[in-house]
This record gives C-alpha cells, structure tokens and sequence, in this order.
C-alpha cells in the first residue's frame, strides 16, 4: 500500500498556511471579546485610579521614610 502525501512531522507548513491560522486564530479570539457597559467601565476605571493613587502614597511614603532614615544614618 502506497503511503498517503503526508507532510512529515518535523516539517513546516508554508507561510502563508501559518499566516492563515494565525488570522484565523486571531479573528475567533475577537469575537470572544465582550464590550463593557457604561457602569462597569465607570467601576473599573474607579478601581483603577484608586489603586494607582494607593501605589503612589506608598512608594512617596517609602521614599521619604527611606530619604530620612539615610540622612538620620549619615548626616
């Protein structure tokens, strides 16, 4: 029996095979993509700014405290 016109394994579809399904993949993924509402873009953003402002306090927080300690340690 003749062996059917496979590609082998360790052999590479063509590019413009692998530019195909890369399209194809990424199309499938976009329609899973689900546009938010005007309330949870308005949560999210919230949450968001909230967390960043929480990030600088802490990191201006650590920054002085640092700056004080080094200058109480060698000054």
């Amino acid at each position: 029996m003749a062996k059917a016109n496979k590609p082998e394994k360790n052999e590479k579809p063509n590019i413009f095979m692998r530019i195909g399904l890369f399209i194809k993949q990424v199309i499938d993924e976009l329609r899973k993509v689900v546009t938010p509402t005007a309330k949870g873009l308005l949560g999210w953003s919230v949450a968001v700014l909230v967390f960043v402002l929480l990030l600088m306090v802490i990191v201006t927080s650590m920054d002085f405290g640092l700056g004080k300690l080094t200058l109480w340690i060698f000054g």
